[in-house]
Parts: C-alpha cells; sequence; structure tokens
C-alpha cells in the first residue's frame, strides 16, 4: 500500500504504513517482529530478540549526548483484530486497508491498531533518524499487550541500563500519563448439557448489534451498553415470557473490548414466532430509552436459521441466564481521591459456548488491590453456584503515581515550551506495561504519552493526523532536554 507516504513526518507514517502490512494481532507477532529486528540489523544497531518475540534495540546517544542518563521507550507490537459483520478480511495473512479520512487515518471495516502500531512507527522512525539529537535510547517491543501483557511479563530486563521510562501507550494528546490500575483475567468455564430438540420445535437467531463497544479500562466510565448484558437480559425476558430451548449463545472476540455484538439461537414453537418477535421488539425500546444518552444504532433481530438437532437443557440455560445478570459488569468504584477517575470495573468481553461447556472471559482492573480482589472473589463465588469452573489468569500490578518523578517535570516543561499551555497531568483506569517494568527496575521514572486515538478496540478506530505529527515534534524536543 502506498496511502500515507505523502504524510511525511520523518517517516513516522511510512512505519506505520508498513506495521499494518504485516499482520500482527496478539500471539501472532513474528512477522513483526522479524520485521524490527531485520531493521535493527540493516542499521548495525545492538538487538535482541527473546523467545516471546520481544525485541530490544539499543542506540547510542548523538553527539554531546553520548554520556547522558539512557532513555528507555517502550510499545506493544501486538493489535486487536475486530471487524465488522460482513467485512472480509483475515487477520492472519491480510495487510490491512488503510485510508485517510479528513484528519484521521482508518481501516476498512477492522481495528487499525494504532493502539499500538503508532509507538511502533515512533520507536522506528527516531532509531532510523540521523538529524535528531537525543541521549542513548533503548527501544523495548513487547507482545501480547493485548491478552495479557504477556511479553511485559517475560521481558527480560537484564541489559536495559535506562532508569528513565517512556510508555507511548497513551491515547489523549497533551495527557502525561502517571499512573495506571492493575488488572486480571476471570475465566469461566460453565459446563453444558444437551438434549434432543423437540421435534415441533423451531430454531430462530437473534442477534444485537450496532453497539459502540470501546476499550474495557478507558472508555467503561461512559456507560456505553455491552451486547453480553443486553443478551442476558434478552434471554431472561423470553424465558418469562415464553417456552424455548436455548441452542447457543456468543458475543465478542476480546475481553479488554466491550461487547458490541452477541447471538442467541433459540428453539420455539413456531407458534410462538411473532410472541417471540414482538418481546425481542418491545425489549429493543427499552434498551433504545436506557441507552438514549451513550448508544443511538442499537439493532435487536430475529430470524429463522438452519434446523438444528439438539438444544442445551433448560438448567444449563438457566445457569447461563444466572451468570449474565449477576457478572460484574461496569464501573464498581470511583477513585475517591482523583475526580472522574474509575478505581475500579469488570467486563464480560467473550461469551462462547463450545462443545462442552459455555466460556466466559471477564477483565477485571482496579487500582486498589483488595478491590480487584473482591471482584474476582464475587466471579468465583457465583461460578460455584452456578457449577462453573472459574480460573484468575494474567494478573497484572498497577502503576503508583511518584510526585518526586524528575522525568514528570521535564516532560511539562517541554510541553509548555512547545504549546505554551499546561499538559494535563492524569492517571488511567486502563493496563499500561508500566508496572511490570517498575517491578523489574528499581528506581525507574515512568510517564506515558502518545497521539489522539478514538474508538480503540473497535473497527471505528481512527488515528489523528495532525496530533501525530504534534506528539512526534514534542517528542523531539523532549530529547534535546534529556542531555
Amino acid at each position: 500500500m502506498n496511502v500515507l507516504s505523502h504524510l511525511g513526518c520523518d517517516k513516522v507514517f511510512y512505519y506505520f504504513e508498513a506495521i499494518c502490512d504485516i499482520p500482527h494481532g496478539s500471539f501472532h507477532e513474528k512477522a513483526l517482529s522479524d520485521y524490527i529486528v531485520s531493521f535493527a540489523k540493516e542499521r548495525g544497531l545492538y538487538c535482541r530478540q527473546d523467545e516471546r518475540m520481544n525485541v530490544l534495540i539499543k542506540k547510542p546517544g548523538t553527539v554531546g549526548y553520548e554520556n547522558s542518563p539512557a532513555l528507555i521507550i517502550q510499545g506493544h507490537i501486538d493489535m486487536v483484530c475486530d471487524k465488522n459483520v460482513g467485512t472480509e478480511h483475515d487477520f492472519l495473512t491480510e495487510p490491512l486497508k488503510l485510508y485517510i479520512d479528513g484528519d484521521y487515518i482508518k481501516a476498512q471495516g477492522t481495528t487499525l491498531g494504532a493502539d499500538n502500531g503508532i509507538a511502533v512507527a515512533y520507536m522506528l522512525a527516531l532509531l532510523d533518524a540521523q538529524d535528531i539529537e537525543h541521549p542513548p535510547i533503548e527501544c523495548v517491543f513487547t507482545v501480547e499487550e493485548e491478552i495479557g501483557m504477556g511479553g511485559a511479563t517475560e521481558f527480560d530486563a537484564f541489559d536495559l541500563e535506562g532508569k528513565r521510562f517512556l510508555n507511548m501507550d497513551t491515547e489523549e494528546e497533551g495527557h502525561l500519563m502517571v499512573s495506571c490500575c492493575g488488572g486480571r483475567r476471570m475465566r469461566v468455564y460453565l459446563p453444558l448439557e444437551r438434549e434432543t430438540k423437540k421435534a415441533d420445535a423451531k430454531a430462530f437467531a437473534i442477534h444485537i448489534r450496532g453497539l459502540k463497544g470501546g476499550h474495557s479500562g478507558a472508555d467503561i466510565h461512559l456507560q456505553r451498553a455491552s451486547a453480553n448484558v443486553l443478551l442476558g437480559r434478552l434471554l431472561l425476558e423470553l424465558r418469562e415470557k415464553l417456552d424455548y430451548a436455548l441452542v447457543r449463545a456468543d458475543g465478542g472476540n476480546m475481553d479488554n473490548a466491550i461487547c458490541r455484538e452477541a447471538e442467541a439461537v433459540i428453539a420455539i414453537d413456531p407458534a410462538k414466532e411473532f410472541e417471540a418477535a414482538a418481546i425481542v421488539m418491545e425489549l429493543q425500546k427499552v434498551f433504545w430509552d436506557e441507552y438514549k444518552d451513550c448508544e443511538s444504532d442499537i439493532l435487536m433481530t430475529m430470524e429463522a436459521v438452519e434446523e438444528v438437532s439438539e438444544t442445551l437443557t433448560a438448567e444449563t440455560r438457566d445457569n447461563l441466564i444466572a451468570m449474565l445478570q449477576l457478572l460484574p459488569y461496569g464501573v464498581q468504584t470511583m477513585d475517591a481521591n482523583m475526580e472522574g477517575l474509575v478505581e475500579s470495573s469488570s467486563n464480560i468481553g467473550i461469551l462462547k459456548t463450545n462443545e462442552d461447556h459455555i466460556y466466559i472471559d471477564n477483565a477485571v482492573r482496579g487500582s486498589v488491590e483488595s478491590r480487584k480482589d473482591a471482584i474476582c472473589k464475587k466471579i468465583e463465588v457465583l461460578g460455584g453456584l452456578c457449577g462453573a469452573k472459574v480460573v484468575g489468569v494474567n494478573d497484572y500490578p498497577g502503576w503508583q503515581f511518584n510526585p518526586d518523578s524528575e522525568l514528570l517535570g521535564i516532560f511539562k516543561d517541554a510541553w509548555v515550551e512547545k504549546f505554551g499551555v499546561e499538559p494535563k497531568v492524569v492517571a488511567i483506569h486502563a493496563g499500561l506495561e508500566c508496572g511490570l517494568f517498575a517491578k523489574k527496575i528499581p528506581g525507574l521514572d515512568l510517564i506515558s504519552l502518545g497521539p489522539d486515538m478514538h474508538d480503540v478496540h473497535t473497527p471505528d478506530e481512527r488515528l489523528s493526523i495532525s496530533s501525530t505529527i504534534r506528539v512526534w515534534e514534542y517528542l523531539k524536543l523532549v530529547l534535546t532536554k534529556l542531555k
């Protein structure tokens, strides 16, 4: 592709487009990791690629900066892979189809991967540049961030020399990130039993679509609907008003994305078709009213599908309804000391009917460890009552604010010098890899920043061109201050 070449910006957009040409969803980062290694070798830079496909590249400081303290710059190379219904795209083999819409870069019908491909592009452009003053830099490219931060967890920091750390996984220009929450994935395995479908029953698929979705941390405070939660309410409403058997229920692809679409297949007496459809339509109106301030396109449909031979037992159906009704979803507590900051939350990201169990994946976040644990225990207790196995995985620490950060002062002063206004010093209710690196390197001074991105983790994801350029120019200025 050659969509972004005219945008310039010292090869930042050149490398971003190159990244988008290489499939790099979570667990499938090898090709991009190898590309980064080849990039380093071609330029004679120190490079280390570990077994997980994390990459470290070092570049000496420029003239006059040779003995300056090293700066570690870090971003992740995996992306969330999601697409609209009807979009034909293979994330394992096909490049993203980029296009420009005004000030924004987008991908046709899919996620863009600006989270965190733009960080990778910034780092490659900096490593490639010969005319930018900078201290010694150590660029760390991690894998599997989007599905539990496995790359950063396993990264061996033995050869990192820097005590200053810049993470570039922030999505709002002018925000200097100084703290983030921790998290844990709670995976529910609900056993299922099947039985022969009633001979006179007819199968129908019910779809919930059109939701905005979003990042399960950064967007959870927006009170957007989860299609999995709405589906649970629909299944309960149907059970209260007519007799039906559930064939399957599915929704969502990523635990760290608010579920945009869900589907259930039910089997009912053909004579009850119009009654069931009326219930669906009536509940759609209820959802329209409830979410009128944050959702505008909720669409619920019901249509006949190919006949099925088996359905789930009533007990399995009822256990699933109980889980979807009672699993924690959304904001659980707010931070008492920082206005507007979510303290803890939970997201029901994935619902999938498998051969022998129903799988529900929850992303739990919290800046207070005990409250995060309390949410996780609530899921464990609920799972036990419904006969499910619950496993907690991918636990990662939060990143605590350091009021004595020297790096923060440098970055604030540079922002004022560049733009004439004070930047916002903020914390985020989302997980960054900063906490993991802080544990690996004692005394690490950390900060995070990035350009404007919107609707990440959804097919509406977009990256601001002008913001990307401004942040790049700011970054170059900051580097001159790190002498």
